[in-house]
């Protein structure tokens, strides 16, 4: 299907137009203490939100990691937050996102090396340089139906985003080139 057709079916029926869920924004330190309240400094300063600790699944000797240890911070954003945060972290990767970025549901990850490339954030020696992981979920509406607590059901094989249109709607709503 060619893009043209895909907006085309989304102007015929507005529930096959698909939507950005969340954002997740993850900040692995690998490390717990002070290195750890940084980042969490560093998230809450770029999201405006407080960010929730994870714990090490596992214990891994050779990086010093213990099993119930925080090791990571993360923030879930949605609706109107997470555009503006993907328009303030996108120009970072210049607007280009690699399509294997893209999984068979039509959401996608991309990376940052360093979070003092975004516009707007000053270097602080005292706190260093952190790189993070973005992950966007996209949905269609109609998607409540497999979530919800009561009479969960089954989404249709027709109405199941495909990467293409996740592609297709990335480039229209938030101006970036696939590669």
């Amino acid at each position: 299907m060619s893009d043209d057709e895909i907006r085309k079916a989304w102007e015929g029926n507005p529930m096959l137009k698909p939507k950005i869920e969340k954002v997740v924004v993850n900040l692995s330190v690998g490390k717990s203490g002070e290195p750890l309240e940084k980042a969490a400094g560093v998230l809450k300063e770029l999201t405006g939100q407080t960010p929730c600790k994870r714990k090490a699944k596992q214990t891994i000797r050779d990086f010093g990691i213990r099993k119930g240890e925080s090791i990571a911070c993360i923030v879930t954003l949605r609706n109107q937050d997470a555009i503006e945060f993907l328009n303030k972290v996108l120009p970072v990767i210049d607007r280009k996102i690699a399509k294997r970025s893209f999984d068979k549901n039509g959401s996608f990850s991309f990376g940052l090396k360093e979070h003092i490339e975004i516009r707007g954030v000053k270097y602080d020696p005292d706190v260093g340089i952190f790189g993070m992981d973005v992950c966007v979920a996209m949905i269609r509406p109609g998607y409540r139906v497999k979530n919800r607590r009561r009479e969960k059901s089954k989404i249709g094989s027709k109405h199941i985003l495909t990467p293409e249109e996740s592609m297709v709607f990335v480039k229209d709503t938030l101006r970036v080139e696939i590669v």
